[in-house]
């Protein structure tokens, strides 16, 4: 099928999807043609980094060296930070319509319940705390936005095969069907993977840690009224001295991770007649011996925690999986990935349309790089707990277990994977800091916390919705302003930000009420503004702004000066 057709989307088969190979009048120009941003990798990272700059109104010319999407669900769990972005991207809808919401997590020592936690345990979230769906069904809905969006020159079977870099361009060699050609781009966005073929061009590596331990990851469809709830199983009965987890998909598809041990053959565990009765024993287990089911996909894996020592080469930029790479436990693959391509789109598009200069590039850079090391400690730390590598260690492990079944204190030491959740980037140096005092979360460099909000009008709705939405008008930079209160005292403040004399979105959150959850979040008097990025982190704070104060934090988040 073309990537251009407008299936009927309930009919579309994502796995089995094909997109046509076009010959494009780049490949018959006599010189290279240059663009503002090659995007190279339409996986779920480069899709919505390319979206994002498009609705910014930066052109992007995106490859992509095959014609398919994902084989198999391989990323499956999307959280709520993730969500968000989707939400500005255009998409998130659709994925929460047919993913599997849950926010419930179990954890069990052998056949006994350890534990168990919720995610989302306070009221007034417009998404869930995760969704569950596979990354082909992402991938499409990615896809078909892109395809929406004049401004997104997809090109598929399009495989970079060389690049060269000087101070005024990035130039790129690109294998086709019909041959080579060349494009010159302003900045290279480089989101083709762990196994990034830039990254090998340019002679990078990654560097950390491999874990020398196999799991296999097993696509399974059946119908059964299990919980949609995360369940986790250290040393089960149906499974001795290694560790499962089991989670639910969109249609009616199970994911089943087993540890298996270094030794294990991957060829082997993955033929179907030894997937079958591992199952099989876990379904038994759990009191579901009628359960009938069929495999759909399986994979064996093993896994390592890294990250290349800089994300930005010049003028060529890694996001996702080409930067760094961690264990799947946790979901911090995929979610850390998009927000790698949420934090650099607004900068790309800032420092192509001259609003900021191209030290803004570093910042990404530097942001990311203290977010993937957070990810990496957090996975590194989880798997080292599931797959104990000495008998003290699994003695230890073991001995937390037990004590986590009566003993509030020792859950915190269980690990079956912190869940992803967003960085709060604050060392950043596009913080101002601040000047007042503040309780809770959001600091500078925090990303928003969503809550319902009442506008001044009186009308109702969710904060994050009425941030800043991308489009030609508001272009790269638009800054939200959030205003919260009225009276006297938010007048003020709305005075301070129009004497700024600086473009800004300004939100007006009228309600400052004891129990405003807004206002509870925020810590908000009437009067309280809050400054945010283009990526809805918070970039400064103040109980009273003057005009000279927003200038001065709206310039520092632009790296000016």
């Amino acid at each position: 099928m073309a990537a251009s057709a407008t299936t009927a989307q309930a009919a579309v088969d994502y796995q089995s999807l094909r997109f046509d190979y076009r010959r494009h009048p780049d490949q018959d120009a006599a010189q290279p043609v240059r663009h503002p941003v090659v995007v190279v990798g339409a996986g779920p990272v480069g899709l919505a980094l390319a979206i994002d700059l498009a609705q910014r109104q930066v052109p992007v010319v995106l490859l992509d060296n095959d014609n398919t999407l994902s084989t198999g669900s391989r990323a499956i769990c999307f959280a709520k930070r993730t969500l968000e972005v989707f939400d500005r991207l255009g998409c998130a809808g659709r994925m929460v319509d047919k993913g599997v919401s849950w926010k419930v997590g179990r954890v069990f020592f052998g056949d006994e319940q350890v534990y168990h936690f919720d995610l989302l345990p306070e009221a007034g979230h417009e998404r869930p705390a995760f969704i569950n769906l596979q990354q082909y069904y992402v991938e499409g809905y990615l896809a078909e936005r892109a395809a929406e969006l004049p401004l997104i020159d997809l090109r598929w079977s399009n495989k970079v095969i060389g690049i060269e870099q000087d101070a005024e361009r990035a130039l790129l060699t690109i294998e086709t069907p019909e041959g080579h050609y060349q494009l010159a781009a302003s900045h290279v966005a480089a989101c083709d993977g762990s196994r990034s073929s830039l990254r090998q061009l340019l002679g990078q590596e990654t560097r950390g840690r491999v874990f020398r331990d196999r799991f296999l990851i097993a696509d399974v469809n059946m119908d059964t009224d299990l919980p949609t709830e995360r369940k986790f199983w250290f040393d089960p009965p149906f499974h001795r001295g290694q560790s499962v987890l089991l989670h639910k998909q969109a249609d009616d598809m199970w994911r089943v991770d087993f540890q298996l041990g270094w030794d294990a053959d991957p060829v082997e565990e993955r033929k179907p007649e030894n997937i079958i009765p591992r199952v099989r024993a876990l379904l038994d287990s759990i009191g579901h011996p009628e359960v009938q089911f069929t495999i759909g996909w399986a994979s064996v894996y093993t896994f390592a925690c890294q990250r290349m020592a800089r994300f930005r080469l010049g003028r060529v930029l890694f996001a996702g999986d080409s930067a760094h790479g961690v264990s799947p436990f946790g979901a911090r693959g995929a979610n850390s990935g998009v927000q790698d391509a949420d934090n650099l789109a607004w900068k790309l598009a800032a420092v192509l349309q001259g609003e900021a200069p191209d030290a803004l590039l570093d910042t990404y850079a530097s942001e990311r790089e203290v977010a993937a090391d957070e990810n990496i400690r957090h996975s590194t730390r989880a798997t080292d707990f599931i797959t104990p590598k000495s008998e003290v260690s699994r003695l230890f492990r073991d001995a937390v277990l037990e004590l986590s079944k009566r003993h509030t204190f020792a859950r915190t030491l269980v690990n079956s994977g912190r869940l992803s959740v967003p960085a709060t980037l604050a060392d950043s140096p596009l913080n101002t800091a601040d000047a007042d005092a503040f309780a809770g979360r959001m600091v500078p460099g925090a990303p928003a916390a969503d809550a319902p909000i009442v506008r001044a009008d009186g009308s109702t709705g969710w904060l994050l919705r009425a941030l800043c939405p991308p489009s030609p008008a508001n272009a790269s930079t638009c800054f939200t302003a959030l205003v919260f209160g009225r009276g006297e005292a938010a007048e003020r403040s709305r005075a301070a930000l129009a004497s700024a004399d600086v473009p800004l979105h300004i939100v007006s959150v009228d309600d400052t009420s004891e129990g405003a959850l807004a206002a509870v979040r925020y810590d908000a008097r009437p009067g309280t503004v809050y400054l945010l990025r283009p990526d809805q982190h918070v970039c400064a704070r103040w109980r009273r702004p003057t005009a000279a104060d927003v200038r001065a934090a709206r310039d520092r988040a632009l790296a000016r000066g």
